[in-house]
C-alpha cells in the first residue's frame, strides 16, 4: 500500500473549488512564507533550499539551490519560471497554475528575494487559456495587495513580474530556446557552453531557469525550514512530488505522493491514487517520466519513484508523467504517435533531430498502417542508433539539446520489449488491433 502520511506541500488548497482565488489563498496562509523571507537574509533563504535539497521539478532533476548559486553575481539579474508543460500526458504545471496561482506567485517572489533580482518572467504555455488568466489574476491581485511592486510589504525589496504566453512549441521548455522566445527571436536552443543562462541568459545577463513546480514548493520550505522537506523521502529524492498519471487507469489525475517511499505499483493501483485498471486488465508497459522516457515492463513495477532509483533502471522520472498501456494497448501506435510528436515539435536547427525524426516517423506509419516490413525493424533501430549512439540512456549528446537523442527512447523500448507485436503488424498488413 501507498505511504500517504506525507503533508499535501503544493496542493493542500486544490480540495476547495475556490482554491484560485485570494480570498482563499490568505484564509489558508497564503503570503506567510513570504512575510517570513523578507525578515530573513536573502542568503539564508537560499541557504533552506539547500538544505531541503530540492530537485528541480521540471524534468532535469538538478538541485534548486544549487543552481541558484551559480548565478554569475552581477548588477543585472533575472529570474524565469518555466510554465511551458508540453509534453504529451504531462499536466501537472497546468494543474498548479489553474488551482493555486497565488502560491506560485508567493514562490516565485521568494526565489527573486533569495536571488536578489528586480524582474521575473513567468513563461506558460499559451493553450493554458484558464491558467494564464488565473496566473495574470494572481500577479495583479500581489501588487493589489504590497506582495508585489515597490518595497514589498514594507521591505526594502522591490520586484516586478511579467506573465508572458508562449506561441505552443514544445521545444520552448527547453531554457534556453525559452530565453531566446522571449526575446522574440524564434525557439532555437543556444549552444552550451558558452550559453549557460547563469553566465549568459536572458539578453545576455545572468539569469535562473526554474520550473512552477519547483516554485510552488518554496513558501512550505520557507514556513518548515529545509530540513523538515529533506526529511521526507529518501537519498536524493527528498519532499513530495506532482505525478501525473494517465493512460489505461481507473482514475488519472494528480497525485502529490512521498517522493522514493512509493512505488509504481502504488500510484497506479492504491485506491486513493490511480485505482487499479479495468477488470481483467494487466499491466503492458510504463512510461515513467514523460513520452521521452525510456519505457518499464511490469517486472518494474516494484521500482520507488526517486531520482536515482529510476535512473538506476535505465529510465528517468523526468517531467512527473507516469502512462501505463495495459495488455489492450497497441504499442506500436502509442510508439508511433509518440515519434510523430517530436517529429512535428523539432525546430529544425540539428540535423540527427530534423531528418531522422521524420525518417523514424514515417517508417513506424508505414507499420502501423499496413505496408510495413520485416526489415524495418532493424531499420528503426539502425535510425535510432544514428541519433542517439548506443542507445543507451542517458542518451549521448548528438544535437544543441536534448530532443533529438530522447526521440529514439519510445521506439527503441518498443520494438526491444515487444518484438512479436511489431511483427504481428507486418504479418496482418496493420494493427491486429484493430
Amino acid at each position: 500500500m501507498a505511504v500517504l502520511s506525507a503533508p499535501r506541500i503544493v496542493s493542500a488548497r486544490a480540495e476547495y473549488e475556490d482554491s484560485h482565488t485570494l480570498a482563499r489563498f490568505l484564509a489558508t496562509g497564503g503570503n506567510e512564507a513570504l512575510r517570513k523571507a523578507l525578515t530573513m537574509h536573502p542568503e539564508a533563504v537560499g541557504a533552506e533550499v539547500d538544505a531541503a535539497s530540492l530537485l528541480g521539478r521540471g524534468g532535469a532533476g538538478f538541485p534548486a539551490g544549487r543552481k541558484w548559486s551559480m548565478l554569475r553575481k552581477s548588477a543585472i539579474s533575472y529570474l524565469v519560471v518555466n510554465g511551458d508543460e508540453s509534453e504529451p500526458a504531462t499536466f501537472k504545471d497546468h494543474f498548479l497554475v489553474e488551482r493555486d496561482p497565488h502560491q506560485l506567485v508567493e514562490g516565485v517572489t521568494i526565489a527573486a528575494y533569495a536571488l536578489q533580482v528586480s524582474q521575473v518572467f513567468i513563461f506558460l504555455r499559451g493553450e493554458f487559456a484558464l491558467g494564464l488568466e488565473r496566473v495574470q489574476q494572481a500577479v495583479n491581485d500581489a501588487y493589489e495587495t504590497g506582495a508585489l511592486g515597490n518595497k514589498i510589504f514594507g521591505s526594502n525589496f522591490s520586484l516586478d513580474v511579467v506573465v508572458h504566453p508562449g506561441a505552443g512549441a514544445y521545444i520552448c521548455g527547453e531554457e534556453t530556446s525559452l530565453i531566446e522566445a522571449l526575446e522574440g527571436k524564434r525557439g532555437f536552443p543556444r549552444i552550451k557552453p558558452p550559453f549557460f543562462p547563469a553566465v549568459t541568459g536572458l539578453y545576455g545577463e545572468p539569469t535562473v531557469v526554474n520550473n512552477v513546480e519547483t516554485m510552488s514548493n518554496l513558501p512550505w520550505i520557507v514556513l518548515n525550514g529545509g530540513a523538515a522537506f529533506a526529511a521526507l523521502g529518501q537519498g536524493r529524492s527528498t519532499g513530495t512530488r506532482l505525478f501525473a498519471l494517465a493512460g489505461q487507469v481507473n482514475r488519472p489525475g494528480v497525485y502529490e505522493i512521498e517522493m522514493a517511499k512509493n512505488t509504481f505499483r502504488d500510484l497506479i493501483f492504491d485506491p486513493a491514487l490511480g485505482g487499479g485498471l479495468a477488470p481483467g486488465r494487466s499491466v503492458k508497459a510504463i512510461i515513467p517520466g514523460g513520452v521521452s522516457a525510456p519505457w518499464f515492463s511490469p517486472q518494474q513495477l516494484d521500482v520507488p519513484l526517486g531520482q536515482d532509483e529510476v535512473a538506476e533502471q535505465g529510465s528517468m522520472l523526468g517531467s512527473g508523467s507516469v502512462v501505463v498501456l495495459d495488455d489492450s494497448s497497441c504499442v506500436v501506435r502509442a510508439a508511433w504517435r509518440i515519434t510523430k510528436f517530436f517529429s512535428r515539435e523539432s525546430c529544425g536547427q540539428c540535423t540527427p533531430c530534423r531528418e531522422g525524426s521524420g525518417w523514424i516517423e514515417r517508417a513506424m506509419y508505414r507499420l502501423e498502417h499496413g505496408g510495413g516490413r520485416e526489415e524495418d525493424l532493424e531499420l528503426l533501430l539502425d535510425l535510432c542508433d544514428n541519433i542517439a549512439p548506443g542507445l543507451t540512456w542517458p542518451p549521448q549528446q548528438t544535437t544543441i539539446c536534448v530532443l533529438g537523442p530522447s526521440i529514439p527512447s519510445s521506439v527503441n523500448s518498443a520494438i526491444t520489449m515487444f518484438r512479436d507485436d511489431f511483427l504481428a503488424h507486418v504479418r496482418h498488413g496493420g494493427c491486429p488491433h484493430d
